[in-house]
């Protein structure tokens, strides 16, 4: 166990030394250094803003209910179930039926089911239906249904969320999901929360419609971005589910800025079809039923590409950009709780935690040079080693660190120490009855080696479980927990060891006592 070769020397001080660099970036500046790497502050620490938003998904459930129309009519037909009074309601689906016994049996027929055809007899359907005593009929989504709903729009908000606070630049968002509808947003250091908010409650529901009296598919009255008032056939040309990218420009002499889009190849034959037969007209573009520009058509836009204006600041189309290439969210979200943290908490927690961990780094030092002289010097120089190497695997993974974290941290600094101390005990009952030092030394790390081992290993699993089931500031206890574990048992089996080692073999001739 004291035996080192010169390449085990050689690999043992070339990752301490390679590791430890990282921990030096936190405290360099990234234009005076290559590699630009620092361990995150999470939002305890440096503060910034918590977002609790909520799904709204009541016009979801009311288009999803409208795209039964077409199938339930069409079953109600094949079936020859005659109705009538056939109405369309925000949730509901109402109608009168001459003979509803066909129509129940139709209707949780497993090859007839409208819905799902995969979905088991055994499992809810995803439609529920009422009946009267008039034989009427409404039909609406059942509990199974609502939450299939829910849960899909809920995990495609979280995605789109993502992409957006992505695109605006904050580093190490949290975003999880809270409950059945809601969404936890923590951003640590934001500067600018209120463009946030702006960017995350727009639905960003894009579309491309003309600009005539044509009543064949209806009208809305809506007023341009200069205040005129217009009529805008309810035919949608085109939707933003066909743009692939958009990114905000400038566009002629005046320098005024735009957001230049560009469509698929589905976008691009409907746009150009559409251009193509209503040159002269105008066409509306229109976000989340506001319209932001109605340009004119002088000539067919075939190239799959075009220019969104509309008197924009370089910022609202840097904005509006962004919010077009993240996509749609799927409902309208909803604020529920907002709360701005403040550095000062943050730099009087760091304090703090700096300060513990200094005090009890000082007498944890104090105690093992006191304890076991030079070797307790052995054991204090892989504490500090241990230090390096935890804090530098951290800047590696550009960790977040967060007041729980320095928690794990100086947890660390006790668990490294008890290494040592369960090695030189154990190595102290040895020296009892070898006669030989460095057969003492050798036995004491062998056997040792199984109850530290057991002792860090039962820790890291108790880490890594907490990492996978727990919250936030859970997660980051167990980051910096088990990292340390790791870092201890290097720097005590082969740090410390290969130090322990020198010093013994130097005075192998003499008494050495621990």
């Amino acid at each position: 166990m004291l035996n080192f070769s010169k390449i085990n020397v050689i690999s043992i001080y070339l990752i301490f030394i390679v590791i430890s660099v990282f921990s030096i970036l936190n405290f360099q500046k990234a234009e005076k250094f290559p590699i630009d790497k620092k361990v995150n502050l999470g939002l305890d620490l440096q503060g910034g803003s918590y977002l609790l938003l909520e799904i709204n998904s009541d016009t979801l459930i009311e288009e999803k209910i409208q795209s039964k129309v077409i199938p339930l009519k069409k079953l109600l037909k094949d079936n020859n179930l005659n109705y009538s009074n056939f109405k369309i309601n925000k949730k509901t689906l109402n109608f009168q039926i001459d003979n509803v016994d066909t129509f129940e049996l139709v209707f949780f027929s497993k090859k007839n089911n409208i819905v799902n055809p995969f979905i088991d007899n055994y499992r809810s359907f995803e439609l529920d239906y009422k009946k009267s005593n008039t034989n009427e009929i409404e039909v609406s989504f059942s509990k199974f249904g609502l939450l299939t709903i829910n849960n899909s729009a809920l995990k495609q908000s979280i995605e789109i969320v993502r992409r957006r606070i992505d695109d605006v630049g904050t580093k190490e968002p949290t975003i999880l999901q809270r409950g059945e509808k809601r969404i936890l947003v923590e951003l640590p250091g934001l500067k600018d929360p209120d463009r946030i908010k702006k960017l995350l409650g727009k639905t960003a529901q894009l579309n491309f419609r003309l600009v005539n009296n044509n009543t064949e598919f209806g009208v809305d009255e809506l007023a341009s971005e200069t205040g005129e008032m217009l009529k805008i056939s309810k035919r949608i040309v085109m939707s933003g589910e066909n743009l692939i990218d958009a990114q905000p420009s400038i566009q002629n002499q005046e320098n005024e800025p735009t957001v230049s889009f560009t469509l698929d190849r589905l976008g691009a034959q409907k746009f150009g079809r559409a251009t193509t037969d209503n040159v002269g007209k105008r066409l509306a573009i229109i976000l989340d039923g506001k319209i932001i520009s109605a340009p004119n058509i002088n000539e067919p836009i075939t190239s799959g590409s075009g220019v969104i204006s509309g008197n924009f600041t370089f910022q609202e189309a840097t904005d509006l950009a962004l919010l077009l290439r993240s996509g749609a969210l799927p409902t309208p979200l909803d604020i529920v709780e907002e709360r701005t943290v403040g550095p000062d908490l943050g730099e009087d927690s760091i304090k703090s935690g700096l300060t513990s961990l200094i005090v009890g780094f000082l007498l944890v030092i104090i105690f093992m040079f006191y304890k076991y002289k030079i070797f307790g010097l052995v054991a204090n120089t892989a504490l500090v080693a241990n230090l390096l190497m935890l804090i530098g695997v951290l800047t590696i993974l550009e960790a977040t660190l967060t007041l729980p974290g320095i928690a794990g941290i100086i947890l660390t600094v006790g668990m490294a120490v008890d290494a040592n101390v369960l090695i030189f005990e154990r190595i102290k009952e040895e020296l009892k009855t070898e006669k030989s030092i460095i057969h003492a030394f050798d036995s004491g790390y062998s056997k040792a080696k199984i109850t530290v081992l057991d002792a860090n290993i039962t820790t890291l699993i108790a880490a890594v479980i907490l990492f996978v089931f727990g919250s936030g500031p859970v997660k980051g206890f167990a980051i910096t927990l088990g990292i340390g574990i790791i870092t201890t048992l290097f720097t005590a089996y082969f740090l410390a060891r290969h130090l322990t080692s020198i010093i013994v073999l130097k005075n192998k001739n003499k008494e050495v006592k621990i």
